[in-house]
């Protein structure tokens, strides 16, 4: 009965930014962790980013410096910063997060970087 809904895809020019929201609702007594993954077309799910309950963060190494993961946990939301788009990172964006050591999972959105 948790839901998540990823908001802020669309379509953007090599070098733009994108700001990517996910907004966690239902029976929530306390986030232990928040992320995002993204999935290419032919390409396995991977880890963007994610940050714990503490603040803590952790960065695909491919992707460290330009995008930025934050959270208001009072709104259980996180954030998504990207900058510096690129072609390569046109991918559908999930939202995942880590509710009473369960993992719910949003439905994506789609980013698309033309060049």
């Amino acid at each position: 009965q948790v839901q998540l809904v990823e908001s802020g895809g669309g379509l953007v020019q090599a070098g733009g930014s994108l700001r990517l929201s996910c907004a966690a609702s239902g029976s929530i007594f306390g986030i232990d962790a928040m992320g995002w993954y993204r999935q290419a077309p032919g390409k396995q799910r991977e880890l963007v980013a994610a940050v714990t309950e503490g603040g803590s963060t952790h960065y695909s190494d491919s992707l460290k410096g330009r995008f930025t993961i934050s959270r208001d946990n009072a709104k259980n939301t996180v954030y998504l910063q990207m900058n510096s788009l690129k072609p390569e990172d046109t991918a559908v964006y999930y939202c995942n997060a880590e509710i009473s050591w369960r993992e719910y999972w949003g439905q994506g959105t789609q980013v698309t970087v033309s060049s």
